[in-house]
This record gives C-alpha cells, sequence and structure tokens, in this order.
C-alpha cells in the first residue's frame, strides 16, 4: 500500500503505524458497513491521517471515495465519474467562497447517493471533523441521513463505506440515544508508533521519553510542540486559553478539579453532571472509555489505567498536557 505523505509541523511526513486500524478498514472494504460508524478520540490523536490513508486503501479496493473535513477545508473526489467530480468540485468551491463549511458534509451525502445512482458499484463516504461545524442536532440528523443511504439507496450498490469521525464529544450522546451508528474509540498513537513519527522530524529534540511523557502519544501535540521549539510553558498557555480555563471556571470547580488532575476516574465516581458536561464540551476529557479489549478500539487501547499519563479505567485527559494546564489555572487561583 501506497504511504501517504502529511504535512506535519511545515514537514513532509510519511503515514506510519496505524496497522490495526487500516486492517478494520480493509474488513469494511470486504463487508460494507452497517450501521454509519462514528470514530471518536482525542483531538489530534490520528484520525485524520488514519482516513487519508484509508482513502488510498480503499481507492485500492476499487472504491469510488468522497472525502471532506470542513474543519481543515480539506475535500478529496477519488472517483472516476468525470462529470460528477467536475461538479462535486464546483459546488465545494462555491460553499468555501461563501464560507459555508457545513455545506460540505451535505455535499459528500448527494454525491455519494449519486455516485451510488450512476455506478451502482463500491462507494465511501468519509466525513471527518463536520460536528463542530454542524452542531449537535444536525450532526445526528447527517448520521441517520448516511443510514438512510445504507438502508434506501437509490439504486442497488454492490458495497458501502461510511465513516464520520469527531473530537467533539457532546454530539456523541445525541447520535448514541438512536441505532444510526456504531461508535468506536481512537486513542492517541502507540509508543512504537510514535516513536517513527518522531523520529521524521529535523533537528535537536528532547529525549524520546520526555516527549512521550508530555503528549501521551498525541501527534497534534507533538506537532505544536515542535513548532513552539518544545516550549512547554507556551502550549500550556495556549490551551488555557483555547479551553477558557478561566479563574471564574477554575474557582468554581476547583475541589473538583484537584482530585482529577491526580486520578481522572475520580470524575466517573464523584464529579457532579454539570463539571462532566463542561470538561466534555471543552475537549479536556475522554469520559466512559470501553474496556481495553482491542475490538473495542480502533486501533491499540489505551492502558487499563496510565497515572503518568492521565488514564483512568473510566476517564482520561485527551493528553498528560491538558491535565497540566488545568493543574497550573489551579496554581494561579489559589
Amino acid at each position: 500500500m501506497k504511504r501517504v505523505k502529511l504535512n506535519f509541523a511545515n514537514q513532509q511526513v510519511e503515514f506510519v503505524d496505524r496497522d490495526l486500524a487500516l486492517k478494520l478498514i480493509e474488513e469494511w472494504a470486504g463487508k460494507g458497513t452497517y450501521p454509519v460508524q462514528v470514530i471518536y478520540g482525542p483531538e489530534g490523536c490520528g484520525k485524520s491521517a488514519w482516513l487519508l490513508q484509508s482513502v488510498v486503501l480503499l481507492r485500492e479496493f476499487g472504491f469510488e471515495v468522497i472525502y471532506v473535513n470542513p474543519i481543515n477545508k480539506e475535500v478529496l473526489a477519488e472517483f472516476g465519474v468525470a462529470s460528477l467530480r467536475d461538479e462535486f468540485l464546483r459546488m465545494v468551491r462555491e460553499a468555501l467562497a461563501q464560507n459555508a463549511l457545513g455545506r460540505l458534509a451535505w455535499l459528500a451525502f448527494d454525491f455519494a447517493k449519486e455516485l451510488i445512482r450512476v455506478t451502482r458499484g463500491k462507494v465511501a463516504v468519509i466525513v471527518d471533523d463536520a460536528f463542530q461545524v454542524i452542531g449537535v442536532k444536525e450532526s445526528a440528523l447527517y448520521v441517520k441521513a448516511l443510514l438512510n443511504l445504507i438502508e434506501y439507496p437509490p439504486e442497488h450498490y454492490e458495497r458501502i463505506v461510511t465513516i464520520v469521525a469527531t473530537s467533539e464529544g457532546v454530539s456523541l450522546r445525541e447520535i448514541g440515544r438512536h441505532r444510526w451508528a456504531w461508535s468506536t474509540p481512537m486513542w492517541n498513537m502507540p509508543r512504537e508508533g510514535f516513536k517513527q513519527l518522531y523520529e521524521q522530524l529535523p533537528g535537536d529534540k528532547p529525549d524520546l521519553e520526555e516527549v512521550w511523557r508530555i503528549t501521551g502519544g498525541n501527534p497534534a501535540m507533538l506537532e505544536s510542540l515542535y513548532s513552539a521549539n518544545w516550549d512547554v510553558g507556551k502550549i500550556i498557555d495556549k490551551i488555557t486559553k483555547e479551553k477558557e480555563l478561566s479563574p471564574d471556571f477554575i474557582k468554581k470547580w476547583a475541589g473538583h478539579l484537584r482530585e482529577a488532575v491526580g486520578d481522572p476516574d475520580y470524575l466517573w465516581f464523584n464529579a457532579p453532571g454539570e463539571l462532566i458536561n463542561e470538561l466534555i464540551e471543552r475537549n479536556l476529557i475522554i469520559h466512559f472509555l470501553p474496556k481495553r479489549k482491542p475490538d473495542y478500539w480502533v486501533d491499540t487501547p489505551p492502558p487499563e489505567k496510565d497515572g503518568e499519563l492521565g488514564i483512568g479505567r473510566y476517564v482520561a485527559w485527551q493528553t498528560p498536557i491538558h491535565r497540566e494546564a488545568v493543574k497550573k489555572a489551579l496554581q494561579e487561583v489559589t
């Protein structure tokens, strides 16, 4: 399989690791997906890189593939019907010109439907990071529309693969109330895969073990640290601002947060629902981690519990540096 090149911290790096996740794509290519596959996990854990590599793999299996990422304004039209491809890209350009990013997700649906009608073959539609753009209620409706594409297609088809990926946790609750999707988590990279990515970065670097402890294997956090010349404090300040860790928020929940930075499972057993919702909405934690059985996860699951990386049995900080940002905010208000 051809490995895709990815833009990473203004460098071109080769996609590495995620062999188990790619085997899952191979399995789906062989039998199709039912219901819609919703993949979730920490921000920057590598979902998008995996999906871009999956486009290549699905093409090798003979699929017509549509990929959209509204957040990154990235679109791939990997299908052979030239007239449809030209029309799709024209409408994508119009949507981008109008900054109608949510429209990209619906264009992917509309043209996947048209591809089924025209080709009656193997079609894959991959929608990456759309939930933040289209909102909670529309996210659920979108997943239902994809399920309808599987169950009530415009024509008979050979096979269809539908994948939606997100880092946004609130929409998962709304989707989970229905039978429309099967939600599976992906975690940050395992150590060996993370090492392969780390080694592709040029120049002087901190020791791998130190970088692993800081990032927890999160490739986007590695990219941020590299771009910041390994200034951890700068990244913590960035997270503090982006996640709105204001003094009012920290003071309100200080007692619970102090316990949670020591053991994230405290949030599972003792924290009020209002705080849990706040932390999920701010993408600071992953709540309700499944059992660490391989078939419960896309690729390698996290360890059962790792205090150093901020991983509990049921709850985990998205990365160790997210936990450190909360810890620093607590120190500054006391």
